[in-house]
């Protein structure tokens, strides 16, 4: 029975999530005119993203968007990495205090520190910058508890053999505990760049220009013109803006599962 409930909740899931999918499919592969009727004579097209395509300086959005994910998730593992590594293997003063503060900036939502972080990068004079839309999320609260949880799984057997080959600290996190991590910083970059790659409020507010915009904030040209809403080029736009992402789920979902069973948030 529970079997039975649990497969009929995943179908439910499943057709939520294909639905929206599968309208922005054929309004965008069809004519105008087909956008809110279904018709299985109607003739299919490629025009809408040619119009959706030249509408926006989708080029220069994606490399910001690129930019932006590249740098945010790299900043991560290296900051989340080392603080991580410092609270599941060593002992210091304070440890706890400082772990406990990390669990509590995890309650906190980052909505509620875009006014502070707005001035912050005013003040540094890196406002409407691809930096200034990365920078508040270089050191990630979830990415050091998962990290760090990962991290005491490791035998110390193998932390204790590596210091007898002559190994140091950061050696020993190199060849020792982020090999053995590898699923986790899948698992977490997976997370990461979908995350930043569909953030939209704060790039919204931080940037001003089309040289700096990503391109959830680039989309809402579309939704914005004068002539109207036009379903099909805005449903273009956002296959178009979702297609990386949608690729890289339906050639790495297997490993995506995996990774997160396997690095257990435990």
């Amino acid at each position: 029975m529970n079997r039975t409930l649990d497969t009929v909740g995943a179908w439910l899931l499943g057709l939520l999530w294909i639905l929206p999918l599968a309208y922005a499919a054929w309004a965008a592969f069809h004519p105008a005119a087909y956008a809110t009727r279904f018709d299985l004579l109607a003739p299919l097209t490629l025009e809408n993203f040619e119009r959706a395509w030249h509408s926006a300086p989708f080029a220069r959005y994606f490399l910001n968007t690129f930019l932006l994910v590249t740098m945010v998730t790299g900043a991560q593992f290296v900051l989340c990495t080392l603080a991580a590594y410092a609270f599941a293997r060593f002992t210091f003063r304070g440890r706890d205090t400082l772990f406990l503060l990390v669990l509590v900036q995890l309650m906190v939502m980052p909505d509620a520190l875009l006014v502070e972080n707005y001035r912050t990068m005013t003040l540094m004079g890196v406002r409407d910058t691809v930096f200034a839309i990365g920078l508040p999320y270089f050191a990630s609260a979830f990415g050091i508890f998962l990290m760090r949880q990962t991290f005491k799984t490791v035998p110390r057997e193998l932390e204790d053999a590596a210091r007898v080959e002559g190994a140091g600290p950061l050696q020993i996190l190199w060849k020792v505990y982020m090999p053995l991590a590898r699923p986790m910083y899948v698992a977490y970059g997976l997370v990461s760049v979908s995350y930043h790659w569909n953030n939209f409020l704060w790039p919204l507010i931080i940037t001003n220009s089309v040289e700096s915009r990503p391109l959830t904030v680039g989309l809402q040209v579309f939704s914005s013109s004068d002539q109207g809403i036009d379903w099909s080029v805005i449903t273009a736009a956002t296959l178009l803006s979702a297609a990386p992402l949608l690729v890289a789920f339906l050639l790495f979902q297997r490993q995506f599962v995996q990774s997160f069973m396997r690095a257990g948030i435990r």
